[in-house]
């Protein structure tokens, strides 16, 4: 049997730039990606503490160091610059595997940073 259990975790982060005209995603400082354990194109849950909002997309590399998280496409209509975020992914892994898995889980500080 599989289970989807927590992968990774960027636990309140500041959004700092919309960019409505963009194909779609979320763009986040490789750092932040890094520790997080997270890769370009990985699919992630990003939870809007300000309005309530939940959507699903994919990441894309931002600047290293720059503490970049940027919404993209329609997204940037529903999470907004300056609007605190938790970004999480989830992996697919057996019953017994997933007891024994640790999370990457990060908890930046002010200005995006580690």
């Amino acid at each position: 049997m599989h289970i989807e259990i927590l992968k990774s975790k960027i636990h309140r982060v500041k959004i700092t730039e919309a960019n409505l005209n963009y194909i779609g995603s979320i763009t986040i400082d490789e750092d932040l990606m890094d520790a997080a354990n997270l890769i370009e194109n990985e699919k992630v849950q990003v939870l809007d503490l300000d309005n309530g909002e939940r959507l699903e997309t994919y990441v894309i590399k931002g600047t290293r160091g720059s503490g970049m998280i940027c919404m993209n496409g329609p997204a940037a209509r529903r999470i907004g610059v300056g609007d605190t975020v938790i970004i999480i992914s989830y992996a697919s892994m057996e019953f017994e595997e997933a007891k024994k898995y640790k999370p990457s889980v990060i908890f930046p500080k002010e200005g995006n940073t580690l």
